[in-house]
């Protein structure tokens, strides 16, 4: 199951503790990243963890909690407010909040509020998966593959793909200027999928790499160099095919 990234900002230190105990002992799908006594260590801590929910209290010192909104350029992020004074339910609503929670948290009203989150994200995760459907059909060209990664969707560039290596059922994709993801798909899976019409080339059957980024070739140790030190192998009954595919 995904996991929601979530942050509390909240200035009373009890009501933010009280609040992740709920989240965590009665939803396996929230992970509170953070805990935040403050508008500005939430804008910091928002933007340095990118959560998908803030769970916001309003009353605050300095800044009232919906005023978080404008140190954002984008508010990529959900809020769920979550507050003793239900008098700003309206001012909630207007900023397009997911729900209003007010202290003391009921938790029906929480397992509601958290309900309505996890389906919209699924909604989006959606709405995404199709726009990447639509502009592969609308160029008549596959250049996107969406990748799960913890709790997230991550949308990446066919050429931003150095290789794939074999981990048992498991596949670790190298890319160019990020860590390795590994996903529960064989390499048959990507196989399938890439093809070598789209520069990608079985080489091993632990191995398949995009062609575009190999530097070099060692036909006697049968290894291929890539970018950031990777090193991949070839097959001798591969090797007559892989020199007609680079040609």
């Amino acid at each position: 199951m995904n996991k929601i990234k979530a942050i509390i900002v909240d200035d009373e230190k009890r009501a933010r503790n009280v609040l992740d105990q709920l989240l965590s002992r009665n939803f396996d799908n929230i992970e509170v990243v953070a805990q935040c006594a403050d508008v500005p260590s939430a804008v910091e801590e928002i933007k340095r963890l990118k959560p998908d929910v803030v769970f916001l209290d309003i009353q605050m010192p300095n800044y009232v909690g919906y005023e978080l909104v404008n140190f954002f350029d984008k508010v990529d992020f959900d809020i769920i407010f979550v507050t003793a004074f239900d008098q700003y339910a309206i001012k909630a609503f207007e900023l397009s909040a997911i729900d209003y929670i007010v202290k003391p948290i009921d938790r029906n009203k929480l397992t509601q509020a958290v309900e309505k989150l996890a389906l919209k994200l699924k909604q989006e995760n959606k709405l995404k998966d199709y726009e990447v459907l639509f502009e592969t059909m609308k160029s008549n060209e596959f250049k996107k593959i969406i990748i799960p990664e913890l709790g997230n969707r991550r949308i990446v560039n066919l050429d931003e793909i150095i290789a794939i290596e074999a981990h048992g059922a498991y596949a670790k994709i190298y890319l160019l200027n990020n860590k390795p993801i590994t996903m529960s798909k064989n390499l048959k899976h990507f196989e399938r999928l890439l093809g070598n019409s789209l520069g990608f080339f079985r080489s091993h059957r632990a191995w398949i790499v995009n062609l575009n980024h190999i530097e070099s070739v060692n036909k006697a140790d049968l290894c291929l160099t890539l970018p950031n030190g990777l090193k991949a192998k070839i097959a001798r009954g591969q090797y007559d095919a892989f020199e007609l595919a680079i040609r």
